[in-house]
């Protein structure tokens, strides 16, 4: 049987269950889990050769495991990269992509429409390293031109962004920074591996928490930072390795196994997404519904071009104050309130209060996040058993 691994031609379907399989001596069915810190050489000469770099294999696993190995070949087929290295959180591959590009006196360009931890990541860490971080709004073409007129290093924004699902132009803000000489890192979560495909539209370096959408089911975290071989190598690499942003075996087995359903689920979820959007659009109590697959979305055009579906988060307003978001919150039966997103279970937040609380007040309501907006995360329930509890909680708003 030929490696799919090796093989150009099959489609992602197949990919999500053969790529990245690498079966030991035993030909087991499934992919196997090694749970192991280290490994054992035959001579000391094969130890000194394996961290000299002149023989490919596995020396510890804060370095690489088979395991991981296999999570990170799978999740980089199907976003069309050349390479992946997997991390422990979302926050995690953040941080080694952005670190491991930037050094003091760099300077880096960014979104304003950030999730509230990678705002200050950009906002207040790198600046301590001496990194200058410039906010832009990111639907703004003329500000990221006027933002990478002078040299810059990297470039960092999410698409659709959390929570009011407002998109960046990939291909023309990457000219932007590439002529600026920056490197382009793209969060792609809200995105997903299944609609949204940055690397094909000229980013440098996607971005992902596993946790969300590639896992999906509430298990387990994880992150990722997928790009050329040449910048995984030489940028992502190190910063891994060196600060032990390692993701465990067990986490990557777990993922490795999501990876096959993940299309299947994610499918599913948007079909969800797109009718509860549209009830929430005809509700009279919500003013302004995000979601990209409405044709009512500023940016359609945009979203035809740049995405292939449209996620399985719908961000609402309700025309009522904090304490009237709160009391609907609470009214939910079948929607649980937590912070997370992306799981099977349909999930809710008050993102000014929570995700968001970080970022001040005055950019927070430039962005559209105010005391009345809601991020519903859709999962597999059925939608009309979740417009219902979304009826019966908005009675409590009234």
């Amino acid at each position: 049987m030929s490696d799919p691994n090796e093989r150009g031609d099959l489609r992602r379907e197949t990919l999500a269950v053969r790529a990245g399989l690498h079966r030991s001596a035993f030909d087991e069915t499934a992919e196997a889990m090694y749970l192991t810190s280290g490994y054992v050489y035959d001579t000391a000469g094969e130890a000194e050769a394996t961290f000299l770099e002149e023989v490919d294999r596995y020396s510890y696993s804060r370095y690489a495991n088979p395991t991981v190995t296999m999570f990170e070949d799978r999740l980089a087929a199907l976003e069309g990269a050349q390479a992946a290295y997997a991390t422990p959180t979302g926050m995690s591959a953040v941080f080694a992509a952005l670190g491991g590009l930037c050094a003091a006196g760099d300077r880096i360009v960014a979104s304003k429409a950030l999730f509230g931890t990678c705002y200050t990541v950009c906002a207040e860490i790198l600046p301590r390293w001496g990194v200058e971080a410039v906010f832009v709004d990111g639907t703004d073409l003329d500000a990221w031109r006027e933002a990478l007129s002078v040299p810059t290093k990297a470039v960092f924004f999410e698409t659709p962004s959390n929570p009011t699902m407002t998109l960046v132009d990939i291909a023309a803000v990457s000219e932007l920074a590439h002529a600026a000489g920056a490197t382009v890192v793209v969060d792609n979560v809200f995105g997903t591996p299944l609609f949204s495909s940055p690397l094909q539209h000229g980013a440098d370096l996607v971005v992902y928490s596993a946790t969300k959408h590639i896992d999906g089911q509430g298990r387990v975290m994880g992150g990722a930072v997928l790009g050329s071989l040449q910048l995984i190598t030489d940028v992502v690499r190190p910063m891994i390795r060196v600060l032990g942003l390692t993701m465990s075996a067990f986490n990557a087995w777990v993922l490795v196994k999501s990876l096959e359903i993940m299309d299947l689920r994610l499918t599913k979820q948007a079909e969800g997404a797109l009718a509860v959007a549209e009830w929430l659009e005809a509700n009279p109590l919500v003013s302004q519904v995000f979601y990209p697959g409405l044709a009512s979305h500023p940016q359609a055009t945009l979203i035809a071009r740049q995405m292939t579906g449209h996620g399985t988060v719908v961000t609402f307003t309700l025309d009522t104050d904090r304490a009237g978001a709160f009391r609907a919150l609470d009214a939910l039966e079948i929607v649980d309130i937590s912070n997370n997103l992306g799981d099977t279970k349909s999930l809710a937040t008050h993102p000014a209060t929570t995700t968001h609380s970080k970022i001040p007040e005055a950019e927070r309501l430039a962005l559209g996040i105010t005391d009345g907006t809601v991020r519903l995360s859709v999962g597999l329930e059925h939608p009309d058993d979740l417009i219902a509890d979304l009826e019966r909680a908005f009675a409590a708003v009234r």
